[in-house]
Parts: C-alpha cells; structure tokens; sequence
C-alpha cells in the first residue's frame, strides 16, 4: 500500500489554547457563572479601572500641587538670599535705621503746631515786606490733613522787581519752619510803575496734626475704605 494511501489517525491531537478559548465562549450576562480565568481577567480589569481612576482624582491634584511649589520655588529662593543678606548686614540697618529717625526728628521740629502757624504766617508777610514788595492779596485758604500733618494753603499776590521776587523766594526757603512757593506767576499787567511786576503763587505751611486731628483723618479713611 503506497504512503498515500494509508489512513489517517482516528484522533486529532487538540490544540493546547482550546481550552482556554471553550472558558470564553458563550459567556452569560451572569458574571458569578463565568469560567475561572475570564472571571479573573474581569476582576483584573476592573481593579486597574479603580486604581486608574483614584490616580486620576487623588495623585493628579498632588501633582498639580507639587507643580505650584516648583513654579513658588524660584521666588522663594530669591526671598531666602535677601533675607539672608540683610541678617548679615542686620547692624549697619539699625544704625541706618538710627539716622533716619533722627533725620525725621529733625524735620518734625521744622513743622510748627497748631498754636504756632499764624506767628509762621506773619514771618511769610514780614519776609515779603523785607524785601520792598507790597502784598496785593494774602488769603488764607484751605487746610489740607494728610496721614500725621497738615498743609495750610495761603494765596499771595505781590507787586515789585523781578529780584524783589528772587530774594523773597530765597528768604522763604531759609525760614526755619517748612514753607514752600508753588504755582508761581510772574506778569506785567498796566498801571504797575515802571519796570515793577506782578507776582502770584501759592505758599504752603506744613505742621503737624494734633492727636485729635490725626484720630479723625484716620476715621475718615476708614468711612472711605468701607464706601
């Protein structure tokens, strides 16, 4: 009998993944009835859904909260070399810290009380008068409050020589009380004597609040703040 001939075996081996693939066909709609291994792979699915899931609702925040940090990190930095030089330099500030003090006491004295400001408006009259100017107008006007001092506005209109007009600047400056000239103008108007001019500006004499004066600019602030 040839080779061709001959029979076939009887018997086909199976393959060694028939097994496995009978576990998942015809699968119910009844997980608890499955196979062992697509119950598993089932099981695995759904513990890496969960631990996908977690990782995205707790570990994504910590990530973004860690991203927050780096980007503070730089600044952070910077604060830390600043403070650490003015610990090093922390002596020299207080001394600074000492002159300024002392600078601001210096200027407190310049600034005359409640009870001192007309003697200080007749020393601004006296000086014009000094230099041979004749006030036209010498107004008092408004009372500014700032923070812890006050601006005492007086408008001034004086006639004579454009010198006169230096001079008397010159003589303001050098009172001993803080006073200054400011919206200056300078005109030549008709019926002024010859070679005479008209000055007008602005002084302003600072001086200090009193306590009651400072605890209503700081009421008035505060009503400020809440509109």
């Amino acid at each position: 009998m040839d080779a061709s001939q001959k029979s076939l075996p009887s018997t086909v081996k199976k393959s060694p993944f028939a097994d496995v693939g009978a576990q998942f066909s015809g699968l119910k709609n009844d997980p608890g009835k499955w196979p062992i291994l697509p119950r598993a792979l089932a099981w695995f699915g759904v513990f890496f859904a969960v631990m996908a899931g977690a990782w995205f609702v707790f570990v994504s925040d910590s990530y973004d909260e860690l991203d927050v940090e780096r980007a503070r990190e730089p600044t952070l930095k910077a604060d830390y070399r600043d403070k650490l030089v003015q610990a090093v330099n922390l002596e020299e500030l207080r001394s600074q810290k000492v002159k300024v003090e002392e600078y601001v006491k210096q200027l407190e004295r310049q600034l005359p009380g409640k009870a001192e400001m007309d003697a200080l408006l007749t020393d601004i009259n006296s000086a014009g008068l000094g230099r041979g100017l004749q006030f036209e107008s010498f107004r008092p006007k408004d009372f500014i409050a700032r923070d812890y001092y006050g601006e005492k506005l007086i408008s001034i209109v004086v006639t004579g020589g454009y010198h006169d007009f230096g001079a008397f600047a010159a003589d303001i400056a050098g009172l001993s009380r803080i006073v200054t000239l400011d919206s200056i103008s300078i005109t030549s108007p008709p019926g002024l004597r010859q070679g005479a001019l008209m000055m007008s500006a602005t002084a302003r004499a600072y001086r200090y609040l009193d306590d009651t004066e400072i605890q209503k600019v700081r009421e008035d602030a505060s009503k400020r703040g809440k509109q």
